[in-house]
């Protein structure tokens, strides 16, 4: 350490220069290479080292003003022009790609003279990633379909202009309904509905029938319930895997609102985190037992949750913008004539719709209700909502899959009803 202080900082910026400049250029090398490229490319290894080091003493020379550095940019630029000019008249090859890479290795002096390291060292990192994602880049863009990046601005609309916006004064007197928590609501929602239909259109594109209902269940458990049932009728031969996917998807949804109470209520999640990780757990190995009961074949493919559905349309979105707004002021007069009792009652009431406007209007803490209630009326409402994927799943299935959705459902509700005994 004592050798590396005491040599002078222009040698060590030098030799970083050098180091990095070398290491894109090895990258170039490698990635031309391997198409065959290698002589028709602006240069690799050395070439850029020598722009790098060019670069750096260019800029050495005049560090006040950089015109010489400037200068040298203009000259390297023309360079790379013509011989740019002569690649696309020869070769018929229009891709840029490896100039502006030798144009932010010719930039590494200055950076490594003036930015701290880290900076540096990430500007060279996300340098050869990038370089090296050509062709995953090329696999994902074909995945894209035309709507794709209609879904994307739709999304940053809502989460990133109309959000922010929005006034987080009460709409109603006495009531705790602003425009931003309600549309804070639909955001959080939309986040991970997104997130869910981004891993399997993307990442998880021939996913199993397993790994549907897991991915399902982050977007809603009872509509995977349904379609992975409807499906179990057409593949019956392996109705372990889909029901299964039904259990691992309830298994998500008590992570999914898990979740949700972290985002709106961390003094409710301190209080019951450990409660929803003993129901997601236990629900995760009854998905288990369920997969393997005398059954080896879980590698089947399964395209009963269609990858190309829109999680962000309009029409769900007004739904549940609707259905929040109404069950606030259900909530507000249930609990203004009859308190905590007649909120237990509509808890489990709402378990037979869709339970997270409810849920979100009671974790965003608008009617004083103490923790312990609150907890206690969100587990209710899981449980009457386990119930009727219950009864769904059964109603949609064939013979062979009910044995497995009610043993595994009723075990999962009865120790829901413990922890909410507990709680």
């Amino acid at each position: 350490m004592e050798l590396i202080t005491a040599l002078p900082s222009n040698l060590i910026n030098l030799l970083l220069v050098t180091l990095f400049s070398l290491l894109i250029g090895l990258s170039q090398r490698q990635i031309h290479s391997q198409t065959q490229e290698i002589s028709r490319t602006f240069g690799t290894d050395r070439t850029f080292t020598f722009i790098g080091i060019l670069g750096f003493i260019l800029f050495l020379l005049d560090t006040r003003n950089a015109l010489l550095f400037m200068g040298g940019g203009l000259v390297l630029s023309l360079v790379m022009g013509i011989s740019y000019y002569y690649h696309i008249r020869d070769y018929k090859e229009y891709g840029a790609t490896t100039i502006f890479i030798a144009l932010i290795t010719y930039c590494l002096g200055p950076l490594i003279m003036t930015q701290p390291l880290w900076m540096v060292l990430l500007i060279v990192v996300t340098l050869l990633i990038f370089s090296e994602l050509k062709e995953t880049f090329a696999t994902i863009s074909r995945k894209f379909d035309r709507y794709e990046f209609i879904t994307l601005a739709k999304f940053l609309i809502i989460a990133g202009v109309i959000l922010p916006v929005l006034p987080d004064t009460p709409i109603v007197r006495g009531l705790s309904l602003t425009p931003y928590k309600i549309w804070l609501a639909v955001v959080v929602i939309s986040t991970i509905s997104y997130f869910s239909y981004l891993l399997k259109k993307f990442v998880f594109t021939n996913a199993s029938i397993v790994l549907s209902g897991i991915l399902g269940g982050l977007y809603s458990s009872t509509a995977t319930t349904i379609i992975l049932a409807r499906k179990s009728k057409i593949e019956p031969d392996h109705i372990n895997q889909y029901m299964a996917g039904i259990i691992f998807a309830t298994a998500m949804m008590y992570l999914r609102i898990l979740i949700l109470i972290l985002i709106f209520s961390q003094p409710l999640f301190l209080q019951v985190w450990h409660f929803f990780l003993i129901l997601f757990l236990f629900s995760v190995a009854t998905g288990m037992v369920v997969l393997f009961y005398r059954n080896k074949l879980i590698a089947t493919h399964d395209e009963g949750l269609k990858s190309g559905t829109n999680p962000l349309e309009f029409k769900v979105a007004l739904i549940f913008t609707t259905l929040y707004i109404v069950f606030t002021f259900i909530t507000f007069e249930v609990l203004d004539r009859f308190g905590a009792p007649g909120l237990n009652v509509l808890s489990f009431i709402v378990g037979l719709t869709d339970i997270d406007p409810f849920l979100i209007n009671l974790f965003q803490g608008k009617y004083g209700v103490p923790m312990d209630v609150v907890a206690l009326a969100t587990l209710q409402a899981i449980i009457s909502n386990n119930a009727l994927k219950m009864v769904y799943g059964c109603f949609f299935t064939s013979g062979n899959g009910r044995p497995f959705l009610i043993s595994g459902f009723l075990l999962i509700i009865v120790v829901t009803i413990v922890m909410a005994l507990i709680v």
